[in-house]
């Protein structure tokens, strides 16, 4: 078989192309490191925008003397810091994650899930300590810098290359040189952190024993994510750069200590029992944020997602809601009816007393029965319509729009929306109350199966409650101590 040369000179030019531009990536990655990072970062947000989006995904813990209480201790240490007369906003996040973090224009951010596992007040500002000494010590700025260059640069290479294994690469070496630059970041906060400590009257010890708790939560989820053959995320604070005997930071309390205050503070464990007696643990389902399209009914347990970025309007003496976009240019209806022994299709025909639809056919959202078509109105214009049958009720869905023109596009939105009308159950409503943590004290001997057990908690949960009371991996409560649970 012949090749021509027009075809041997398209394949040579392919094969340039694509030797240029993997030598073009291969100069973008070495260049990293050469790079003047400050520059990428000009269009950095401020912290201001940074706290208003963050809201948008997650709520503030609705608890304000738990607010008022993280706000008090973050003051203080904010007092006895470099920036004494700094404003810094500290912020409480209804989140289960353990994390900490702070960003530019000194705004700091605790997770709730992170109050779960902190044992006393120390501890706590342990936390919040190392957070203000990322603001002070200018970490903040210089990381959110180095970060932006390296995610620039990263996705550049990516885009030029093609592949997906050169944006990896490429986002891999960016991480390594920032994550050496990191552990150096993390002890000057761990070391700032201890002063704090140590000028307010707080014991710096209470920071290694925040470290042992948090290496005991990182190993106990590595070893759960390794039996589900996924990986776990780790927060970035005091434990992410130090083995749980790091010398270095022991050497930090001991130098520490030769700032202590002449008035000594307490670990502030029965403050903090106080304070957190009652706080969400996992999940807050009561504080997740519904998208604007979803209309639940908790009454009749039913639930429909209305086409994105679509608003609902209710209107509860027609048991009417109706959906439709800022420009009103559609609309979809759901309005509830009393059910017969009919079939779907024969509710709508013979019932609702609905002509002849086009390409009527049978729907099972959810499992449920249901029929829909397109009525073709007396004006030639056209409509969705559909019902479907939950318990004792017909739901009947209408689907209009303005322009005909536009119908064929926006009845793909209508039938997508009504495909997401499905049953509110039983077990899912039980699950809006959250567990909450709780503490018992106690009076005799027993282990934590055996307290896992008077509390009606789970086997799976023994570990977990050996955790959050310094107890892990084998080590069991004693007569006398409290004891920190968590249960709904």
């Amino acid at each position: 078989m012949r090749i021509s040369r027009q075809s041997i000179e398209k394949v040579l030019y392919r094969r340039l192309i694509r030797i240029m531009l993997r030598i073009l990536t291969l100069v973008v990655i070495l260049l990293l490191p050469l790079c003047s990072l400050s520059s990428l970062s000009e269009a950095k947000v401020t912290g201001e925008e940074i706290y208003n989006k963050t809201l948008e995904s997650t709520q503030i813990y609705n608890d304000t003397q738990l607010q008022e209480y993280i706000r008090n201790l973050g003051e203080e240490i904010v007092a006895v810091s470099e920036m004494p007369n700094e404003k810094f906003i500290f912020t409480l996040l209804d989140s289960p994650d353990l994390n900490a973090f702070a960003t530019r224009d000194n705004y700091v951010y605790v997770n709730r899930g992170l109050l779960n596992y902190v044992s006393n007040e120390a501890q706590l500002v342990s936390v919040l300590a190392h957070e203000v000494a990322h603001i002070t010590r200018n970490h903040v700025l210089g990381q959110e810098e180095k970060a932006t260059g390296a995610k620039i640069i990263s996705t550049i290479a990516g885009a030029l290359s093609g592949s997906s294994e050169v944006y990896e690469a490429s986002m891999a070496y960016a991480n390594s040189l920032i994550k050496g630059r990191g552990r150096k970041n993390e002890l000057e906060a761990d070391e700032t952190c201890a002063e704090y400590m140590a000028i307010l009257g707080y014991e710096p010890t209470e920071m290694l024993s925040m470290l042992s708790i948090m290496k005991d939560y990182e190993s106990y989820q590595k070893k759960q994510a390794t039996s589900r053959g996924v990986t776990r995320p780790t927060y970035h604070g005091v434990f992410a750069s130090h083995p749980r005997n790091d010398s270095r930071l022991r050497t930090v309390v001991v130098k520490a200590n030769q700032l202590k205050s002449s008035e000594t503070r307490d670990d502030g464990a029965e403050r903090y029992r106080r304070m957190t007696d009652g706080l969400v643990w996992g999940e807050n389902f009561l504080a997740k944020v519904a998208p604007p399209e979803r209309f639940s009914d908790m009454k009749l347990r039913i639930r429909i997602d209305f086409p994105k970025d679509w608003t609902h309007l209710e209107e509860k003496s027609k048991s009417l809601v109706t959906g439709s976009p800022n420009d009103k240019s559609a609309s979809l209806s759901m309005q509830g009816f009393r059910r017969t022994i009919q079939t779907p299709e024969e509710y709508l025909y013979n019932y609702l007393n609905v002509p002849l639809l086009e390409n009527g056919k049978s729907i099972s959202p959810s499992g449920l029965s249901g029929y829909t078509g397109l009525l073709v109105n007396e004006d030639g214009s056209k409509s969705r319509i559909a019902v479907i049958y939950y318990k004792l009720n017909a739901f009947l869905f209408r689907g209009e729009v303005e322009d005909m023109k536009e119908f064929e596009s926006v009845d793909n939105l209508f039938t997508s929306s009504i495909a997401t009308f499905r049953p509110i159950s039983s077990a899912e409503i039980a699950g809006q109350k959250p567990k909450v943590t709780k503490y018992v004290k106690i009076d005799s001997p027993k282990t934590y199966e055996e307290l896992a057990k008077a509390e009606g908690l789970n086997a799976k949960d023994i570990d977990t409650l050996r955790i959050i009371n310094g107890h892990y991996p084998s080590g069991e409560p004693r007569s006398g101590q409290w004891i920190k649970i968590f249960k709904q």
